[in-house]
């Protein structure tokens, strides 16, 4: 052991025994009976920890130098920590000086008068973090040392900007540095990673109460995972190498296109780690000109592949040898191949944000190289309620907040606040919904129960006392009902066929299926007045057919249990319900008049929608006067047909163009037909009711109705 190194380890136990005994005396003056024994048990702990090794590289790498740089001081010796924090009096957040070679991280450099207090941290993006508590000490040197900042940044300096496949020998290799894991955790804020323009990231990812941070989920003397707490969800995690084996049901997507979702999330971002690979070294022989290999223990870790053969051999794994070929997205791809390698815990800190960099980098390439990598399959983002790219959650994020009349549904917290509360106020923006927005035990996975929920029209409606889907009411119910849209032409008191400047559109909002389901019960859509209406569909007609949410959905993907279906269909995918035509025990109605009854019950009901539109149309351009068009896609979905073709042409679709020239009778027809479009799986939720309303509409706009069979009412069972 050098001299330095052997100085090193005896001035840690020295200060280590200093510390106890200091506190000793201090106890012994208060009149403590003896000397605390948790310090020599923290001592022990530390003494075992990489943060301890006098012997590592992270230590000894710049002993013949003489002196550690201000650039690497800070996460690589006590006194740099110190300097960085000001607690030996100079700035805070600069080092000042190059620091002595012969400390490690030892107790001091976290525990002094300025860690105290400190409760935030500044990554390389600029991005600040405030509110991390303790765990602030770790992110100060766990956050890497580049980012997409400082990515584009050597991008716009050399003018590659704007021609991602030039080759500059002077765009060298970019290195995010070891153990970025914060940087990870905090995905898209953080921005550790090379995000693309345009793609939507995962921001930080939040695990479960209590295992949320870097010192609830290590231990921060010995930096060990606590597999205990682990074990409290995951109870087949047996040691922390099996940590990487697990799969949450949130995580149901084949992120890497291999055909196999029962796989860890680590060996799904190892699936991409490899197609990215393939990428880059196709990419960089084709585009590029040089082959390339890597090498991860070796920096600059890229080199040229001399003999070809794809792989980092002995002889061409050194500096002379470095690869010095790099296109702006041939350094963006292999900087977030190394980001993904260097967090080797990325499959715990935040999966996803790794999932993302990774697909969004072999996409960049493949749009280059003749012979993609095969990703046909392959998916960059959670299904259903974890689908973190959604408008449905991200929608608020340059606000910072999820408004009260949103957060119910649209935010993590908000669902169970409701529930306990009774209603919501404001909730922080979320990646998507979590584990705990429907569970209130994570290691029973428990659902939050409902009796029953109340709908828009004030309906108090329930699946059953206790019963698990009501919770998809709470959210899949509309948020419009016959109801609010009487009153709202109430208050505009005028004639059916009449314009008032007081209608304005009412949006039923989207997926509103539990009030399909509910039908007249819920009066979800428009009822006209002297109609009657179906109520609760029940689905085959006997208890033992599905009936609750729950029993055709998986509630967390979303998707049709299509195995289900098969039980009375013939059906083999999810593309096959859309197929479904009712006819054992069903008289057959032919309610479009095209002539064929046995046609798939949602061509039936596709043939009145659009023929509600074409007479919704011809009442605005014939009755109002002012031609209308749809667009389902941008809010507020009706727009003024500037140019009469009857369609929402890309200039007209803006919200200084939205219709405005609303009449009764026009404003209750087009409720109706957004209702049908926002709820895409209403021919199974409740076809008969849905046949029900476009009919009513079309008769009530003036539409001919004399070729349509309108769907018979059947009255509640008794």
């Amino acid at each position: 052991m050098k001299a330095s190194r052997f100085l090193a380890v005896i001035g840690t136990l020295l200060l280590a025994v200093g510390f106890m005994v200091l506190n000793q005396s201090r106890a012994l003056a208060q009149d403590a009976p003896e000397d605390p024994p948790f310090l020599a048990e923290f001592y022990d702990a530390w003494a075992s920890s990489a943060h301890a090794d006098a012997t590592a590289e992270a230590f000894v790498h710049w002993d013949s130098e003489g002196a550690i740089p201000e650039s690497c001081a800070k996460c690589h010796s006590t006194p740099g920590y110190q300097d960085f924090l000001g607690a030996d009096g100079s700035e805070f957040g600069v080092v000042n000086a190059p620091a002595a070679l012969g400390t490690t991280v030892t107790c001091d450099a976290c525990h002094n008068s300025v860690t105290m207090t400190l409760d935030s941290v500044v990554f390389p993006s600029g991005a600040e973090v405030t509110g991390a508590g303790d765990a602030a000490r770790c992110m100060q040197c766990h956050q890497g040392r580049a980012s997409t900042v400082s990515v584009n940044a050597k991008l716009t300096d050399l003018g590659l900007a704007e021609d991602m496949d030039t080759v500059n020998p002077e765009l060298g290799f970019i290195n995010i540095h070891y153990y970025a894991a914060a940087a990870t955790l905090y995905g898209s804020v953080a921005q550790g990673g090379y995000q693309y323009e345009g793609q939507v990231y995962m921001m930080q990812n939040h695990h479960v109460e209590e295992a949320d941070t870097c010192i609830e989920c290590h231990n921060p003397h010995t930096l060990e995972v606590n597999l205990t707490l682990c074990q409290d969800c995951h109870e087949d995690a047996e040691s922390v190498e099996d940590l990487q084996f697990i799969r949450m049901n949130g995580s149901l997507n084949d992120y890497d296109g291999d055909d196999d979702i029962n796989e860890g999330i680590a060996e799904e971002i190892q699936g991409l780690q490899e197609l990215l690979y393939e990428a880059i070294q196709a990419y960089a022989t084709e585009i590029a000109g040089a082959d390339i290999v890597y090498e991860s223990h070796s920096h600059p870790y890229f080199f040229n592949d001399t003999n070809g053969n794809g792989e980092a051999d002995e002889d061409e794994v050194n500096g002379d040898n470095k690869y010095v070929s790099f296109t702006g997205n041939l350094l963006t791809a292999a900087y977030n191949y190394q980001v993904s390698l260097k967090d080797p815990g990325a499959f715990a800190h935040n999966p996803l944000y790794t999932i993302q960099i990774l697909f969004d980098s072999i996409t960049a390439l493949n749009g280059q190289i003749s012979e993609p990598v095969d990703m046909e399959f392959a998916q960059r983002s959670d299904p259903g309620h974890f689908d973190v790219t959604a408008e449905a959650f991200r929608h608020w994020d340059a606000e910072g907040e999820v408004p009260a009349t949103c957060a119910r549904c649209h935010s993590a917290t908000g669902l169970p606040e409701w529930i306990h509360n009774g209603s919501n106020v404001a909730q922080p923006i979320a990646n998507s919904l979590t584990c705990t927005t429907c569970h209130d035990s994570l290691s029973e996975f428990t659902v939050m129960t409902l009796d029953a929920v109340t709908f828009p029209s004030g309906a108090r409606l329930t699946f059953g006392e206790g019963e698990e889907a009501n919770l998809c009411l709470a959210c899949h119910q509309g948020r419009e009902s016959t109801v609010s849209v009487n009153r709202v032409i109430g208050t505009a008191g005028v004639g059916d066929d009449e314009v008032s400047e007081r209608l304005t559109f009412r949006n039923v909002h989207y997926f509103a299926a539990g009030a399909s389901l509910f039908g007249g019960e819920a009066q979800g859509a428009y009822q006209y007045e002297g109609k009657e209406y179906n109520g609760r569909n029940f689905h085959g007609g006997d208890e033992d057919a599905p009936q609750v949410c729950s029993d055709c959905h998986d509630v967390h993907e979303f998707s049709i249990q299509v195995n289900v279906c098969e039980d009375c269909h013939d059906v083999e995918e999810a593309e096959d319900v859309l197929l479904i035509r009712a006819t054992e025990d069903v008289e057959l109605i032919d309610y479009d008049g095209d002539g064929d009854a046995e046609e798939p019950i949602r061509d039936e009901i596709m043939a009145l929608e659009d023929a509600l539109l074409v007479a919704l149309q011809t009442y605005a351009t014939e009755t109002v006067g002012t031609s209308i068009a749809y667009d389902s896609h941008s809010h507020p979905y009706f727009f003024i047909d500037t140019n009469g073709n009857g369609v929402a042409d890309p200039e007209e679709v803006n919200g200084d163009n939205r219709y405005a020239t609303w009449t009764p009778n026009l404003l209750r027809a087009a409720y109706n037909y957004q209702y049908v479009q926002k709820d895409p799986g209403a021919f199974a939720h409740n076809p008969d009711y849905i046949l029900q309303v476009l009919y009513d509409s079309i008769e009530a706009i003036g539409g001919d109705v004399s070729s349509y069979t309108r769907a018979p009412y059947v009255a509640p069972a008794e």
